[in-house]
């Protein structure tokens, strides 16, 4: 498939007049061009053509980027090396914003284009008016073969190149080979929604190798059961099951994409009850719709992008609040609701409905009342449970059980569809699946379980290894350790500030990065880190690297209730004597006036174990985890307390920082 608006050998280029490039480069574009869009080009062109004569290779103008949504504006392919050229034509001077677009073009190809994974890619930000520049090749710390951005002025382009060329060794690049190879991108969940929420498919921005998965199947199986339920007038649930990172949500968010004109018949809603996941989610598709106008030339209110955001992605509270004031049946016949584990049992529902909704005597779970909104209606319904396993991080969260167990006492027309896995113990649901399964109506199918995290891109075992440490499989964690280090890089220390160093030094491009602690690691004050201190999670996932209340700044911290279902690229994991290894067991603490107390209630054990669960699956490249020393001096910090969690650790095989 061919990425680029305009490709050539670099000697054809050379040849041609800027107004038939231009005249290609239009024609390519989806919304045509605008005049100032036109004039960039023809600079673009002019200066290329001056300084291309003494070159041999292939040019690509407006490369796509799906994943992130964007264009790169120029690729070359000289010599044994790959150069991405970000214009800023008649600027002056270089910006952050500018150094990390190019580096982040860089950073793609490297990490999801196949053919150039081994290649020298040397990023280089032009600003056709700057009279300085930095254009001596360095290497990134990295070891993959990729340059730091050079920075130049036009008249300095030609000397950039020919310097990135003296120090790149290897064979010439054949381009047909390069334009070849499969794009495979592992998008964050934000980027992903974005993606989709603009017209990509779920195979467009998501890995189709042999060792994941391919999510368009699981999409696919989870349509099946939609078109089926509508044309046999029937209603069914379907549970999808995942590791975590496995791309749960992404499916969600993919079948809910598919059908959001609310004109046809098979309008779906996509409805979560986690809030920052709901609220980031929700302004990061508004910003880019703002945005995604204002580059046509179009105008939109923020508002407005909002209102038509918050349709498509609802929080499951609102959605459930609106069917109680009106009982009709809603306007979606599909609802997908990520995360469902979390969804309230009994006791905290019905505690919530006489509290705050005046209701006394309410007698359903939230996934029983759920449930009965689709099927309020009179023909079809489809229900979709996005389950994570081991996730429930929450007092009152009913896990997957009470879905079936709501089926069995008041859904017996509903048919079920769920993956063998949900049997598996993370799921908690092996006793309700027993007893409805001899009424005949599951059916099972591989497709609707997620086996390998896609989170990761570089190491897909991270998930299992957490899994092993938490369960203090240590010799099996070791194993697992040694499999993804070269990869996946985890490191240990007991000092922050060296954490903190670590974070920034592996980072590139707009790469996030930002410090998880666990909601009851309160004793972490002398460090800086108050998980008692409000953080905003917008500003936190969203904002850049200037923004004091974004991860970025190392000041903010977020716990498992913020981060759940989203991701970061490198995370430092602040580990308190909350939950703490013992001579033989993890030990679960709370800490209230002035010392530690035991957590005797196994469910609230579960609960801070998942919590660390959360916390050690949210990186996509690597993470630092921090076990403090602790101060002999404060009886609430004492060295007891962590230097058995720091050996436990260390054990296992974690580099030492």
């Amino acid at each position: 498939m061919n990425r680029a608006y305009y490709s050539s050998t670099i000697e054809e280029f050379v040849q041609t007049s800027s107004q038939e490039i231009v005249g290609k480069l239009s024609a390519a574009s989806e919304f045509g061009a605008e005049q100032d869009q036109k004039n960039a080009w023809v600079e673009e062109i002019r200066i290329l053509q001056g300084i291309l004569t003494a070159h041999q290779g292939s040019i690509y103008f407006e490369f796509s980027i799906p994943r992130m949504g964007r264009r790169i504006d120029v690729v070359l392919l000289i010599g044994p090396a790959i150069f991405i050229l970000e214009f800023k034509v008649g600027e002056k001077h270089f910006t952050l914003n500018g150094f990390d677009q190019v580096f982040d073009y860089a950073l793609d190809l490297k990490n999801f284009h196949e053919t150039s994974h081994p290649l020298a890619i040397a990023p280089i930000l032009i600003a056709s008016e700057a009279d300085h520049s930095e254009i001596v090749p360095r290497f990134t710390p990295h070891n993959d073969n990729c340059l730091f951005p050079l920075k130049c002025g036009a008249r300095d382009l030609d000397e950039a190149i020919n310097n990135v060329l003296a120090c790149v060794k290897g064979p010439d690049i054949v381009a047909s080979s390069w334009e070849a190879g499969r794009y495979r991108p592992t998008p964050n969940i934000i980027e992903a929604a974005m993606a989709l929420y603009n017209g990509h498919s779920v195979t467009e921005i998501s890995r189709s190798d042999a060792s994941a998965k391919n999510l368009g199947a699981t999409s696919v199986a989870i349509s099946a059961i939609i078109q089926q339920s509508k044309r046999n007038s029937t209603k069914s649930i379907c549970f999808v099951t995942g590791v975590p990172g496995a791309g749960k949500t992404l499916v969600g968010l993919n079948v809910a994409t598919q059908h959001i004109d609310k004109s046809s018949e098979l309008y779906s809603v996509f409805l979560s009850g986690n809030g920052p996941l709901v609220a980031i989610l929700r302004e990061a598709l508004a910003r880019d719709k703002v945005a995604f106008e204002k580059a046509k030339g179009r105008k939109k209110r923020k508002g407005e992008a909002f209102s038509e955001v918050k349709a498509f992605i609802q929080n499951v509270h609102n959605f459930r609040d609106d069917s109680l004031v009106d009982e009709s049946p809603p306007v979606e016949h599909v609802a997908l609701f990520d995360e469902a584990q979390r969804a309230w049992d009994l006791a905290k529902t019905a505690d919530f409905m006489k509290r705050r909704k005046k209701r006394p005597g309410f007698d359903r779970s939230e996934p029983e009342y759920l449930i009965s909104c689709l099927d309020r209606h009179k023909d079809w319904a489809t229900v979709v449970c996005l389950v994570g396993g081991g996730q429930e991080i929450n007092t009152g969260e009913a896990g997957i059980g009470e879905w079936i167990e709501s089926l069995i006492r008041s859904y017996p027309h509903w048919t079920i569809h769920i993956s063998s896995r949900l049997t598996d113990s993370e799921y908690n649901a092996q006793e309700p699946l027993a007893r409805v399964k001899p009424q005949g109506r599951i059916t099972y199918s591989e497709d609707l379980h997620l086996g390998v995290s896609m989170r990761s891109f570089r190491a897909e075992n991270v998930s299992l290894l957490v899994k092993q440490l938490l369960d203090l499989e240590e010799s099996q964690a070791a194993q697992t350790l040694s499999k993804i280090r070269d990869k996946y890089p985890i490191v240990l220390t007991r000092d922050l500030v060296k954490a903190k160093q670590w974070l920034r030094d592996k980072a590139r491009g707009s790469e996030r990065f930002g410090i998880v602690v666990s909601s009851h690691a309160e004793r972490l004050k002398p460090h800086a880190i108050d998980v008692k201190s409000p953080m905003n999670p917008i500003q936190w996932f969203l904002e850049g690297k200037q923004h004091v209340r974004s991860s970025f700044y190392l000041e903010d911290v977020a716990t498992e209730f913020d981060v759940q279902g989203l991701e970061l690229d490198w995370a430092c994991v602040t580990w308190d004597a909350d939950f703490r290894f013992g001579k033989t067991s993890w030990e679960h603490r709370s800490f209230a006036g002035d010392k530690w107390n035991n957590i005797k209630k196994p469910e609230r054990q579960i609960y801070q174990k998942n919590a660390y669960r959360v916390l050690l699956t949210r990186a996509r490249q690597g993470m630092v985890i921090v076990v403090p020393n602790g101060d002999p001096d404060d009886p609430t910090r004492r060295p007891v307390y962590y230097d058995p969690t720091y050996s436990y650790l260390k054990r296992i095989g974690f580099e030492v920082l």
